[in-house]
């Protein structure tokens, strides 16, 4: 049974913060030191927006990141507080229906300004920069290497944190530097290089290659945070491990089956984005149910 989509929430006592690509966040009367952030059923690609939802797709980043904030909780602390309704201040319990199962009450922090993105293996844009030249933000890659192939070693490829409908600009790490410091900068890495190791070795368990994620930080009394969503189709790209193939785009349990769609247009990448057949949005439903199934079996 397909579930109800919501495209666009509406609290009217509470305060409206941000409507990002996917996520909108609001402040709470009475209580200045959290956020409510709630998992829209948008979708975007190439940075806009698509004008269908996909039903449901909250529901499974809500869960894929609280799973995974639990799991990697040794490594760093994260902003959750509570994911439970019924622990929500008195004025957000009346938004029930639209906040159960795709909401979570965060602590309030200041978001770096960088993408925090962590590869695993040579694809999307950085597969595109190697063909060109070798040396890929800072790192010299070695040569002869094929689409899809595993580095020796993950790389943190940090990017600029672009303005909605503007792309993203992958930095070097001095450039990173220049805009957190240098303690700071080092400590990102480590932290988002120690997540994705943990991250990846326990999917590879589950028949799930993470080839690359993108981590949201935060700071909060001084400290680094993990924020916003973590490892979910959204911010990452999941291949099955019984058909990797090297040397080639790989099937997948996230949205390149949209951008692939996408990519056969003639769509120029701008808005307005173009209609997305039911096929396409069922199908990438399909993609997103599977993840979630797959990471989190034999977990309750």
């Amino acid at each position: 049974m397909t579930p109800s989509a919501v495209l666009y929430t509406d609290f009217p006592q509470l305060v409206l913060k941000h409507r990002g690509k996917v996520r909108d966040m609001y402040e709470i009367p009475g209580h200045p030191e959290v956020l409510l952030m709630v998992a829209s059923d948008r979708i975007s690609a190439y940075d806009v927006v698509m004008n269908e939802p996909i039903p449901g797709k909250g529901a499974i980043l809500t869960r894929l990141s609280l799973f995974w904030f639990e799991l990697l909780g040794g490594i760093v602390d994260n902003h959750l507080v509570t994911a439970r309704v019924d622990d929500y201040p008195e004025v957000c319990r009346q938004y029930r229906s639209q906040l159960e199962g795709r909401s979570m009450l965060v602590k309030k922090c200041r978001p770096l300004p960088i993408e925090c993105i962590v590869r695993g293996y040579l694809s999307g844009s950085f597969w595109s920069a190697y063909k060109k030249d070798p040396v890929v933000c800072s790192f010299r890659l070695p040569p002869g290497m094929r689409e899809s192939e595993k580095f020796p070693e993950p790389l943190f490829t940090p990017s600029t944190k672009a303005a909605l409908g503007s792309h993203d600009e992958n930095i070097s790490l001095e450039q990173t530097a220049q805009l957190v410091g240098e303690a700071r900068a080092k400590e990102i890495a480590e932290v988002c290089l120690g997540l994705y190791r943990k991250a990846a070795d326990f999917a590879l368990g589950k028949g799930i290659i993470i080839a690359d994620t993108k981590f949201e930080l935060g700071e909060a009394d001084g400290r680094l945070i993990l924020i916003d969503e973590v490892l979910t189709p959204d911010s990452s790209r999941f291949w099955p491990v019984d058909r990797y193939t090297p040397g080639a785009g790989q099937p997948s349990f996230d949205k390149q089956y949209l951008r692939d769609y996408l990519s056969g247009l003639s769509w120029d990448k701008t808005p307005p984005a173009p209609p997305l057949p039911a096929e396409i949005i069922d199908k990438t439903r399909e993609r997103y149910e599977e993840a979630l199934r797959r990471i989190t079996a034999g977990r309750s």
